[in-house]
């Protein structure tokens, strides 16, 4: 090292030459890309204190006793003990899990058929996307307390319509066996909006001499939607089908407005017993452990994401 050192230092040898070089090199680089730096900075300081720094303070915290009054205190692994052995532990993974299931079942499929009967449409396109768009421009709290009134047993409109049709009323959400799909349906109808406008892009993108190859051939439009409609736009469903697990493990808002969890923690979701965790019992080290397994947990979709997403983008070059 010592010999590398003097050997930058004498003008003429190989080693100063490469040095200088490269010094010319990063001050040009420098020079050349510090305008679009700067404007990156801000977003940069902002990324770091509210996405980088809260992850890495969630890993820390978890391994705490915080209660907000006493100095924190280190226990290490002490925090998932206490979680893991919580009976609502297992039963929040399974309602979450639960509640994941229906809205693939539902809000998953809605959007794609949503799409692909408007598509067909030759008037009236413009109408009926602004129609299913509207929930997905509502407030999530607003949607919540509207279905809240809907659902209700006494004075809603859905017991109501049973009513004329001489069916006992519901326990919509009153009942463990109804809360939980009362509650996808309602998440379904607030965001199906948003997944039916990207379908809807993605069906204009089909090349339509497919349809009049398959047309000459005969194709009716069962044929026509399987072997040609779907497979065309499969790496759009593919890349919703990720985002739609993702965003319904993460199920908060719902849940807590309409039901608290209840009845009998029928609707507690993972994040749902963070925040009893946290805001009820005080236990914020137990929140941030059971945050941090719901972390590594989503990690794995989001890296399948990732890879999907370039796997698209190799195949669209």
């Amino acid at each position: 090292m010592e010999y590398l050192e003097k050997q930058k230092m004498i003008p003429g040898s190989t080693v100063g030459v490469f040095a200088r070089r490269r010094a010319f090199r990063w001050r040009a680089f420098i020079r050349r890309n510090l305008g679009a730096y700067l404007f990156l900075l801000p977003a940069l300081l902002v990324f770091t204190f509210f996405v980088w720094y809260p992850i890495v303070l969630g890993f820390i915290v978890s391994c705490q006793s915080i209660d907000l009054i006493n100095v924190p205190n280190w226990v290490g692994w002490e925090n998932f003990s206490e979680v893991i052995s919580d009976p609502l532990f297992g039963l929040a993974w399974r309602n979450t899990i639960q509640y994941t299931f229906y809205t693939l079942l539902f809000g998953y499929l809605v959007p794609i058929v949503l799409a692909l009967a408007i598509n067909e449409l030759r008037q009236g396109v413009s109408y009926f996307r602004l129609a299913f768009y509207l929930p997905v421009m509502l407030p999530p709290v607003v949607s919540v307390f509207l279905w809240k009134w809907l659902y209700n047993p006494d004075s809603g409109l859905l017991n109501a319509l049973l009513g004329l049709v001489h069916i006992a009323p519901q326990p919509w959400l009153q009942s463990p066996d109804t809360a939980m799909i009362s509650i996808v349906i309602v998440a379904t109808w607030a965001g199906a909006g948003g997944a039916m406008l990207i379908y809807l892009a993605a069906l204009q993108g089909v090349p339509a001499h497919l349809y009049d190859a398959a047309e000459v051939d005969g194709a009716n439009i069962y044929r026509k939607l399987w072997h040609i409609t779907l497979p065309q736009i499969r790496s759009v469903m593919l890349l919703l089908l990720v985002l739609q697990i993702i965003s319904s493990m993460q199920v908060f808002t719902e849940p807590f407005a309409m039901t608290g969890g209840g009845p009998v923690h029928a609707t507690t979701t993972v994040l749902l017993l963070i925040y009893q965790y946290a805001f009820q019992d005080g236990s914020f080290g137990k929140a941030s452990a059971l945050g941090v397994l719901l972390f590594l947990v989503l990690v794995v979709f989001s890296l399948l994401y990732f890879w999907i997403t370039r796997r698209v983008n190799k195949g669209a070059k």
